[in-house]
C-alpha cells in the first residue's frame, strides 16, 4: 500500500514546527472525540453536568483552531514549503476547520441534553440517537486514525460510511415525524432529539471531509464533491 511520509529537512526548527502542527491538530482531534462522546452520554443518561462540561471544553477546541491557524501561517509566510509540506499544511488547516465545527455540534447536542434533563424522562428517539451517535463516534475515530497514519485507502473506506449514517438519518427521522403525528404531546420533546439527530448526521459530514483531505494529502487528488465510488477509483487507481 503506497503511504505518506512528510519529508525531513536539513533545518532541524522546520521540522519541528511541522510536527507540532500535526500534534496539536491530533490533540484537537482527541478533544473533540471525547467532546462528542461526552455529549452523547450526557443525553442518554440525563447527566447536565457532563453537558456542562462539553460546553466548557468549547473555549480550549476554539483555541486549539486559532493556535493550530497561526502555526500553519508563520510556516507558510517563513519557510515557503512546497510538494508534500505544502499539502500537509492545506489539509490540518482545512482539518481543523472541521474539527471545530464537529465542537460545535457537540455543543449543541449537550445544550439539548440539559434542556430534556429539566424536562424529565426519556422520549421517543433516544434509541436512534444511541444508533447513529455510536456510528458517527466510530467514523470520526477511524477519520482521525486515517490521517495519523497517512492512510489513503482508509480514508476512502471510512468516507463511505457516512452514506449509511444519512441512510439511518433518513429512516430515524420518518419514524419520529411519524410518531409526533400520533402523539401531538410529545412534539417538544421529539424536536429536541430531532435536532439532536441532525447534529450527529453533520458529525459524520465533517469527518467525511476529513478523509477527503486526508486523500489530498497523501494522493495530491482532490476528491471533493465526488462519489465515494468515484474516489476509491482515483485513489485506488480502478478503472
Amino acid at each position: 500500500m503506497d503511504r505518506f511520509h512528510f519529508g525531513k529537512h536539513s533545518s532541524s526548527q522546520f521540522n519541528e514546527e511541522m510536527e507540532s502542527i500535526r500534534t496539536n491538530m491530533m490533540e484537537m482531534g482527541g478533544l473533540v472525540e471525547k467532546q462528542v462522546a461526552d455529549a452523547l452520554q450526557s443525553l442518554l443518561t440525563g447527566d447536565s453536568a457532563l453537558a456542562e462540561q462539553v460546553l466548557q471544553v468549547e473555549d480550549r477546541v476554539d483555541d486549539l483552531e486559532k493556535k493550530i491557524d497561526e502555526e500553519c501561517a508563520r510556516v507558510l509566510a517563513l519557510r515557503a514549503p512546497a510538494a508534500s509540506d505544502l499539502r500537509l499544511l492545506i489539509a490540518v488547516s482545512k482539518c481543523v476547520s472541521d474539527l471545530e465545527r464537529i465542537g460545535d455540534e457537540s455543543a449543541k447536542i449537550a445544550a439539548m441534553a440539559l434542556k430534556l434533563a429539566e424536562e424529565g424522562g426519556a422520549p421517543s428517539g433516544y434509541v436512534e440517537a444511541r444508533h447513529i451517535g455510536n456510528y458517527v463516534r466510530r467514523m470520526l475515530h477511524s477519520a482521525l486514525d486515517a490521517f495519523a497514519r497517512f492512510d489513503a485507502d482508509k480514508a476512502v473506506e471510512v468516507a463511505g460510511e457516512d452514506e449509511q449514517i444519512d441512510i439511518e438519518y433518513r429512516t430515524a427521522m420518518r419514524s419520529l415525524v411519524t410518531f409526533m403525528m400520533e402523539d401531538p404531546r410529545s412534539i417538544s420533546r421529539v424536536l429536541n432529539v430531532i435536532w439532536t439527530l441532525r447534529s450527529l448526521e453533520r458529525v459524520g459530514d465533517h469527518a467525511r471531509n476529513i478523509c477527503e483531505q486526508i486523500v489530498y494529502l497523501v494522493k495530491g487528488k482532490d476528491v471533493r464533491h465526488i462519489s465515494v465510488d468515484e474516489m476509491e477509483k482515483k485513489v485506488r487507481g480502478k478503472p
